[in-house]
């Protein structure tokens, strides 16, 4: 518990019906901070801009056409990665109208052959054999 604190206050500022006020105030108590939830732990943790182009750029002039080949944007609905950089922030606000940016953490970065292989749907067959004995074992 904090020591109590006591403060005295001149007459001259007071009306005479309160010649005698003491007022005894103790500082509140802080609590701990609670845990960071884990949205805020994660957006600790970003360290990467997940940039998807939602829009075309058909018809914009060739300097946002520019901007989006140096993020690396191509096609619509594409996704790259790139790191939390001033630069890279730039880019984004000068064409952010037709994209879709999120931060991410370094362990949800993916290259073009790991995207590439997440959207792959499952073959739905497994080959167990042929019919010239290869495999076998497999």
């Amino acid at each position: 518990m904090a020591a109590a604190r006591v403060c005295f206050y001149s007459t001259s500022t007071l009306s005479p019906r309160l010649a005698n006020l003491r007022v005894i105030s103790t500082p509140p108590d802080t609590p701990p901070a609670p845990p960071p939830s884990k949205a805020e732990d994660e957006a600790a943790q970003a360290t990467h801009f997940k940039i998807t182009l939602r829009r075309s750029a058909i018809s914009l002039g060739d300097k946002k056409k520019g901007t989006l080949a140096a993020l690396g944007l191509y096609r619509r609905h594409q996704t790259v990665f790139h790191p939390h950089k001033p630069d890279i922030a730039g880019k984004i606000l000068a064409v952010k109208e037709l994209l879709e940016v999120t931060n991410v953490p370094s362990s949800q970065v993916r290259n073009k052959q790991e995207q590439r292989q997440d959207r792959k749907a499952p073959k739905g067959f497994e080959v167990v054999g042929t019919r010239m004995g290869g495999l076998k074992g497999v």
